[in-house]
């Protein structure tokens, strides 16, 4: 079997003493996906790359500089050479603070800032650089936690299988804000607007193959709101628990990924350091199991496409966990290392699914 090629966002500093990391940036990792080993083949030193995004091709890779804007954040491009180290094209500055992630869009990279809750579109030339920003999309508003509703705070751009709609969660004033390109710009399409409960704070959000179904976590209180399209627009149609009854932490959901055979899906939550595995049935969840990680604050994860295993990255303790993903969805670990430092983000290069 082949091995499968992915890249790791890491925090290399500290945003706050209390938050980032030591890790050297972006690196180049290696599945063997007979073994479930890991195997580091290259880093490319940039600050806090939290957050990475492909071109469609599988030609470039863009991450953004996650700082304060004080700090002058920038959007980087690199070319994938054919070792899969990382040659550096060019960088545009970041209009806004915090920028924590990043999506490839029709041409386009397409950037939400948390600090200063705007969402920025940057066009791409056909050889990879980043253009100058095209539009820069501010939020507006608050909500019920006063702590960190306080404002708007964008979180992640997705794109709905229809390759039209794109969906902005922000955490500050729960509400995934609708988008679409226009004329070559990013346009806010309000009508497509999603209400979200209250105090939730959607983080991410993901959608079914058919795009009928959206999942949504709340990083605040650790609770996936399931959306369903109705007359084109989501409502929200149920909310489902992701945490352990007896948890009695602070709630701080991190990430949500569907199984590629839209059967299963996984939620991560740091704090309690755990994956919940919903079954899917239709528009609803069944929680089948909560696998916890042995590491400390598990910030995010990813699924190979082929739905064979699970990655996950723990930011403090630097484990990477993989996962055998078995049939009925629960999670077997295979390999841990912590040679990863700070690890936070993964995307895979190879796409093929068998």
């Amino acid at each position: 079997m082949e091995p499968l090629t992915f890249f790791m966002g890491s925090y290399t500093e500290y945003l706050i003493p209390e938050f980032g990391g030591i890790g050297k940036g972006i690196y180049t990792v290696q599945l063997n996906t007979e073994t479930g080993e890991l195997s580091v083949l290259h880093t490319q030193t940039v600050r806090n790359p939290s957050y990475l995004a492909l071109s469609d091709d599988h030609k470039f890779l863009y991450c953004s500089t996650e700082l304060d804007e004080s700090e002058k954040p920038r959007v980087k491009a690199f070319r994938i050479n054919s070792d899969c180290s990382l040659q550096f094209i060019n960088e545009q500055p970041i209009e806004g603070g915090y920028p924590c992630h990043i999506v490839v869009h029709e041409k386009n990279v397409l950037l939400a800032c948390y600090a200063t809750g705007n969402v920025i579109q940057y066009p791409l030339e056909h050889l990879g650089s980043v253009l100058p920003v095209a539009t820069n999309q501010r939020h507006s508003g608050s909500s019920v936690n006063k702590d960190r509703q306080e404002a708007p705070h964008a979180h992640q751009v997705t794109v709905h299988p229809n390759n039209k709609d794109i969906y902005v969660c922000d955490l500050g004033i729960d509400t995934l804000k609708a988008y679409e390109i226009k004329e070559e710009k990013l346009r806010p399409n309000i009508n497509k607007d999603v209400s979200i409960s209250e105090g939730g704070g959607p983080r991410h959000m993901v959608f079914n193959p058919s795009g009928k179904l959206g999942y949504v976590i709340n990083e605040l209180t650790g609770k996936v709101s399931v959306l369903q399209q109705v007359d084109d627009v989501f409502k929200e149609v149920a909310i489902y628990n992701s945490l352990p009854a007896d948890y009695s932490g602070t709630p701080s959901a991190s990430a949500i990924r569907l199984h590629p055979n839209g059967k299963f899906l996984f939620v991560a939550n740091r704090g309690a350091e755990l994956l919940t595995i919903f079954k899917v049935h239709e528009n609803k969840l069944l929680n089948i199991e909560h696998q916890y990680t042995h590491g400390e604050e598990l910030r995010e994860f990813n699924i190979t496409p082929d739905g064979k295993w699970l990655i996950a990255c723990h930011q403090n303790s630097y484990d990477t966990v993989v996962y055998r993903i078995k049939e009925d969805g629960k999670l077997e670990e295979t390999y841990r290392t912590k040679e990863i430092l700070s690890p936070v983000c993964i995307v895979f290069l190879n796409q093929s699914k068998t």
